[in-house]
């Protein structure tokens, strides 16, 4: 990946998070701003999550995923970022996005990731992903009545006890009475302490109020698009980057993920992928003359077409699912992708059964779930079979990620 689009993200990430940096926290810290904690999705692009059909969530802070598929800890890590809703929508209050049009609240899904991981052949992978929402059924920033009366109660109290403390204040400054300052000092004190309780109990009516809604709608319906580049390098022994490996690990994939609430315990999402990318051919060709065989490489434009499904069963807290993933190239075999891109020398012929490339074995079958600990960190398990075109077990592979939100 080119120095130039990588400073550019990271600028990306950089300009939101030093404005957030800058803002007051106060209560709307608390909203509910997502239904559950998504799989970042470059990491989605890479097939490293524990679930390749990924349910869809609008998230809206800082996040960072780290996955791994052994107990090595390999520094596999993605991070995440929605630089639009930061810039624009970050505020004190709920009341300019409530406010914004539909495009504009679409705009602010807008979410930017980059991530790095090694993979089984030891090499490294790097790439970036784009993803918007399109569509959701819910939206939790949009729940005004979540919120009703509560700013309007509390700042009734908050004015009160204001008051009482100019008073007091006032009072203290100008008695004259030596005596009557303790008993003045000790009021002030204890109606600042009341002021404090103010927002805390604030705070936790908007969180408890949040918590009824996700519970509610934790499987609402929704509709993503993103698109994204993956570059896999083979690598020496003190980790430098070295030539540029061409297969489909090496890929531009752009995809669409949804997922639809079946009553209130299931969730059912689905994944339709297209990845383009260019196709290592080895094979041998034979001197007609003299019957001397060569090995011989040649690249093809090639085309992964990826469906699956997913169900999951469960709550805000917890999930299990069941997935399916199918996979097929756009050309079937390597001697179609070999006549398409290689023309023979005169006084050559290509020795067909010698045509190999990367065989992408068809069919795979996951299970798992993920445990919401708490309001900010996710941990994802699942156990990944991959089958061949005869139902052949060919890998099992567990998978785990914990995610972050840096809030």
């Amino acid at each position: 990946m080119k120095q130039p689009v990588l400073l550019s993200f990271v600028l990306c990430w950089l300009m939101p998070v030093a404005a957030m940096a800058q803002e007051e926290e106060t209560g709307s810290r608390v909203t509910p701003k997502e239904f559950s904690i998504p799989a970042t999705p470059v990491f989605d692009l890479m097939g490293v999550t524990t679930s390749q059909v990924n349910r869809t969530s609008d998230i809206k802070d800082f996040k960072v995923d780290w996955s791994f598929k052994s107990w090595k800890l390999n520094p596999n890590l993605a991070i995440q970022s929605q630089p639009i809703w930061e810039l624009l929508y970050h505020r004190k209050n709920l009341e300019k996005y409530q406010a914004a049009s539909p495009f504009m609240r679409r705009l602010a899904s807008l979410d930017l990731s980059v991530g790095s991981v090694q993979d089984e052949n030891s090499d490294r992978r790097l790439g970036f992903a784009v993803k918007m929402n399109l569509l959701k059924t819910e939206d939790p920033l949009m729940a005004r009545e979540l919120y009703a009366g509560i700013t309007e109660q509390y700042n009734r109290e908050r004015e009160e006890i204001n008051a009482s403390i100019r008073e007091l204040t006032n009072e203290l400054d100008t008695t004259t009475n030596l005596l009557a300052k303790p008993d003045l000092r000790s009021r002030l004190q204890s109606a600042e302490e009341q002021l404090g309780t103010v927002n805390r109990r604030r705070n936790e009516e908007i969180s408890n109020r949040a918590r009824v809604f996700v519970a509610e709608h934790w499987n609402a319906s929704s509709l993503d698009i993103a698109l994204g580049k993956v570059n896999s390098y083979l690598q020496d022994s003190a980790g430098s980057l070295k030539s540029l490996r061409k297969n489909r690990s090496t890929a531009f994939g752009a995809w669409m993920n949804g997922s639809l609430g079946i009553g209130k315990k299931f969730l059912l999402s689905g994944l339709l992928r297209s990845s383009w990318y260019e196709e290592e051919l080895n094979f041998l060709v034979r001197n007609e003359d003299s019957g001397e065989e060569t090995s011989r490489q040649a690249f093809a434009k090639n085309t992964l077409f990826t469906l699956g499904l997913n169900l999951r069963y469960g709550s805000p807290i917890y999930t299990f699912f069941v997935e399916f993933l199918y996979e097929r190239k756009g050309l079937k075999t390597p001697v179609e992708a070999l006549k398409e891109n290689f023309t023979a020398d005169p006084g050559t012929a290509i020795i067909d059964a010698t045509v190999n490339w990367d065989i992408v074995h068809p069919s795979s079958i996951s299970i798992g779930g993920d445990w919401r600990i708490s309001r900010s960190v996710l941990i994802n398990y699942g156990m990944r079979c991959v089958f061949d075109k005869q139902w052949t077990l060919r890998t099992f592979t567990p998978v785990a990620t914990i995610a972050c939100m840096m809030r």
